[in-house]
């Protein structure tokens, strides 16, 4: 069983959870959501896997997860970026932010959510198990695509997207 580190508004940690029963109970908890670039620019999307616990079959960033009870954001992030897309890359924080988000199966995820950016162009080999479909996009595509088509993409992508944007623009 996987825990998670609840946290308050200050991203202090408060206790451990499982992960489930903090879903299940609409916890605060630490997340992380990496968004990895390659040298044109464009950012690595991965539609998540039908398999997923929730949001399957949706497009998002790179990878998303929650850093074990023992980890700083980027060693979990680092981790999760190799067992998810399988490979590593050095990254660092851009910003964070809070959002809480219902899902029809009874699941809440309410993250305090850090977001790692990195740069990679090598080989992108992801575990079929979570990942169903992966590919770069210019984020001008993105931020028309997710204007024509918002129910293709994730609730946090469509959060965590436009910050990353006004933060990149700063």
């Amino acid at each position: 069983m996987q825990q998670i580190v609840l946290v308050n508004e200050n991203d202090e940690r408060i206790g451990v959870m499982e992960k489930m029963e903090a879903h299940q109970k609409a916890l605060l908890h630490r997340a992380y959501s990496i968004f990895i670039f390659n040298n044109n620019g464009e950012l690595l999307m991965q539609k998540r896997s039908e398999n997923k616990y929730h949001s399957g079959g949706l497009w998002t960033n790179t990878c998303c997860s929650h850093p074990r009870p023992n980890e700083t954001n980027v060693h979990g992030a680092t981790r999760r970026l190799k067992e998810e897309m399988g490979f590593t890359t050095k990254m660092e924080k851009a910003f964070d932010f809070i959002y809480k988000a219902e899902f029809d199966n009874g699941l809440t995820e309410h993250e305090f959510d850090h977001v790692l950016i990195g740069n990679y162009d090598g080989k992108v080999d992801p575990d079929p198990n979570e990942v169903a479909e992966w590919k770069y996009m210019s984020l001008e595509d993105i931020e028309k695509d997710l204007e024509a088509n918002p129910d293709k993409y994730t609730v946090w992508f469509k959060i965590a997207f436009p910050k990353l944007l006004d933060w990149m623009r700063e």
